[in-house]
């Protein structure tokens, strides 16, 4: 946790310009979120700073030489993560789909993507810690480092296999978004309609399910369509996740979440953890062409008032996209949106789960199912 000289830097806030309208700051709200985050830190869905280290100029897939103690030339790096109040992180191990990571190989991309992830986290053990479970989030946050979780984006990376989605579990991988844009043998996913439907899932797919139940992997449906997202919700017997999506009602965009679904998530048990992607939250035109920490707040609001207060999360999506909310451009941006739910009454009790207690809820959940399932056989091989 951090010290005292960690919260009197949160109080006091790092200068940043806001634009017109949005609130000083000064402001008695933000400061309030700032302290409040100094001792409850979030725990992030999504962040692709491992396929930002990839892809960068300046360090081509070397971990050494992306900076993280200074200022990164992406939007995370130790400073902004302290500033925006991230004590815990699920780093996204992302491939695409695409063919051109299919002739590359997409297990072998898969692999170097958890290698730079882990290597990333191994590199600044002061800051880092591996986070394998609930009790490791626990861990890390009693030692003042970010927990740190791999979270794999696309089931394309299994190849149609569960032996491989069992051995990305044992390197670390602790959600599995079911598809990422493209639909795949057995799951449809959202933004793709070129080909047949699945149905939502085929029978392996719903093996999938039933294996990462087993292996206590949670299972992510962003990005999948809304079908598969209610034949995952039949299949499952552990809570589910949605990494980084918002709410359909708001924003009619496939990658959002029904108001069908969210009313099925208090019987799983599952959390959305909103996503800060502004054509998710918004629709973006000219002269507006941003959402704002008011819009992220109004889905963080309509997700509560569909699926209930211990269902929602945060999914910010940051090193993946430059979509991103006035104000909110970096990970430093999170006490924005804690600011803004504060002036719309929201206690530090509500605010607790908001920021990790619900996705650790999940987590212990998760493992829970896994033990119970200790001694049943894998669905096939």
């Amino acid at each position: 946790m951090p010290n005292r000289n960690d919260l009197t830097r949160y109080l006091l806030g790092i200068a940043i310009v806001l634009p017109v309208g949005l609130v000083a700051q000064d402001d008695a709200a933000l400061a309030h979120a700032r302290a409040f985050l100094a001792s409850r830190p979030i725990i992030d869905g999504h962040n692709d700073l491992p396929w930002e280290i990839r892809v960068n100029a300046i360090s081509k897939m070397n971990v050494d030489k992306y900076p993280l103690r200074t200022r990164a030339p992406g939007q995370t790096d130790f400073a902004r993560l302290k500033s925006g109040g991230v004590g815990g992180q699920f780093w996204s191990v992302y491939i695409p789909g695409d063919d051109t990571a299919k002739q590359y190989g997409y297990s072998k991309m898969q692999l170097e993507q958890i290698d730079i992830a882990r290597r990333m986290i191994a590199k600044y053990p002061d800051q880092l810690q591996l986070s394998l479970g609930y009790a490791d989030v626990l861990r890390a946050r009693k030692a003042g480092k970010v927990a740190s979780l791999l979270g794999m984006e696309g089931g394309h990376a299994i190849e149609n296999s569960l032996a491989l989605l069992r051995t990305y579990y044992d390197l670390g991988v602790r959600y599995m978004t079911l598809t990422h844009n493209v639909t795949l043998d057995w799951a449809d996913a959202a933004l793709d309609d070129t080909k047949p439907s699945r149905h939502g899932l085929t029978e392996f797919g719903r093996d999938v399910v039933r294996e990462m139940n087993r292996l206590g992997m949670v299972v992510d449906l962003s990005h999948v369509a809304p079908s598969t997202m209610s034949a995952a919700l039949d299949v499952a017997v552990a809570p589910v996740m949605f990494s980084h999506s918002s709410a359909r009602a708001l924003m009619d965009t496939p990658r959002d979440v029904p108001d069908s679904i969210l009313a099925r998530l208090p019987k799983n048990g599952g959390v959305v953890m909103v996503t800060f992607v502004s054509g998710f939250l918004k629709e973006i035109r000219a002269p507006a062409p941003n959402a704002t920490p008011h819009d992220v707040a109004d889905h963080i609001e309509h997700v509560r008032q569909i699926a209930g207060i211990d269902h929602v999360g945060l999914g910010s999506d940051y090193d993946g996209t430059s979509e991103l909310p006035d104000g909110m451009k970096d990970v430093s941006g999170f006490p924005l949106v804690f600011a803004e739910l504060i002036r719309r009454g929201w206690t530090d009790t509500d605010l607790r789960k908001l920021a990790g207690g619900n996705i650790l809820r999940v987590l212990r959940d998760v493992e829970r199912t896994r033990d119970r399932l200790a001694k049943a056989p894998p669905p096939r091989t």
